[in-house]
């Protein structure tokens, strides 16, 4: 048995929104559990969804201490509807993270001791109990934070891959692209062989891409955007796409290019538009507009879908979420290496101007919580 703190999110009825460190008490592992002492846990945009949620971030009020910070939001009306199965439950956060096994059950006494990367929600904690089927060893010499992000972002990004084979298509474009899924889908590409699209928003971005050997490089905010993706989309025969953005217009932008490229090699005119099936997926949203589609501006062979790595791990199989798994051990450290710009603590999570900063979701800062400072 061990104890420790846990953060928490909350939507009270009222409409507020309520982060807190809860104190948890961990019974011992069963026969296939194990333990574990979290280091190292990162802060990934699906995080904040639960985190956050539909907060209004500029109604933050913090009280309690600095050892028990409770940090407060309004949510608007509007948005309650959309968390409606959530009011009043005090949910554990932190998707993923990694840390050393400090007590197991007889079926996994083998990684009692041993460094492991770990899934399955509630990473932001001391400790964390789980099956041990949701942990992974750690490569000899791995540390804590090597293994942090061994999951969300490396198998959504071999997923990405895996689902343009299965469906056909041979190329990719890409939105938010400079960030640290994009960089390791851009490796993955040139690894590979698959050409890839990148779409980002600064010229400092498409330099993060470019120095790691990318071709494909477009600044959304070029006045000569759009006639560049058409280019580079009827080079590539890019036909899906994954968008980090999901509001506005870029996804139809880049669908819209995607049917212009295809157009250049149409022989003869057709009201309903090319042959080639146009695929977009919608993985995030850095934009909470409302998506836009100029859906006669691409023809009629297409498709709008989200796209979630669990259910697409869960449609994949055991075999191949198991081989993807084992590519991202294998690359830990090269390929599905992430960099992470600030490390803080548990109770530091919750300091209003730490929180304000990693909710930016700003390209090149990426945190990481480490229980163990505190």
């Amino acid at each position: 048995m061990v104890s420790g703190r846990e953060l928490r999110s909350m939507v009270r009825e009222d409409g507020a929104l309520v982060l807190t460190l809860e104190d948890v008490t961990l019974g011992d592992p069963a026969a296939d559990e194990v333990i574990v002492r979290v280091e190292a846990a990162p802060i990934n945009p699906s995080d904040l969804g639960l985190l956050l949620g539909p907060a209004d971030v500029a109604s933050l009020r913090a009280s309690g201490t600095s050892e028990r910070p409770i940090l407060t939001f309004d949510v608007p009306a509007a948005r309650l509807a959309a968390v409606r199965g959530r009011l009043g439950q005090s949910l554990p956060v932190g998707n993923e993270g990694a840390g050393t096994v400090i007590a197991a059950g007889p079926d996994a006494a083998a990684l009692l001791g041993r460094r492991v990367g770990m899934i399955g929600g509630a990473m932001y904690a001391d400790y964390r109990k789980l099956k041990a089927r949701d942990v992974v060893l750690l490569p000899e010499g791995a540390s804590a934070v090597d293994g942090a992000s061994m999951f969300v972002n490396p198998l959504t990004a071999l997923g990405f891959v895996e689902t343009m084979r299965t469906e056909g298509h041979k190329a990719i474009v890409h939105t938010a692209a400079a960030s640290n899924l994009g960089q390791m889908l851009q490796k993955l590409c040139l690894e590979d062989g698959v050409p890839l699209v990148n779409v980002v928003r600064s010229d400092e971005q498409a330099a993060i891409l470019r120095a790691i050997g990318a071709t494909h490089v477009l600044n959304s905010r070029d006045p000569d955007f759009r006639a560049k993706l058409v280019d580079a989309i009827a080079e590539t025969g890019a036909t899906i796409a994954f968008d980090a953005i999901g509001g506005g217009s870029l996804g139809s932008d880049i669908m819209q290019a995607m049917e212009q490229g295809a157009a250049r090699s149409m022989t003869e005119y057709s009201r309903y538009g090319s042959n080639s099936f146009k695929q977009l997926y919608i993985y995030g949203a850095l934009d909470l507009a409302p998506t836009s589609l100029n859906r006669l501006a691409f023809g009629f062979q297409w498709s709008v879908s989200g796209w979630l790595l669990t259910p697409f791990l869960m449609k994949a199989g055991q075999e191949t979420a198991m081989r993807l798994r084992q590519r991202v051990a294998d690359a830990l450290t090269t390929t599905f290496a992430s960099h992470y710009s600030h490390t803080i603590g548990l109770a530091e999570a919750l300091d209003p101007e730490v929180l304000r900063a990693y909710e930016r979701k700003a390209t090149g800062e990426k945190y990481l919580i480490d229980p163990t400072r505190g």
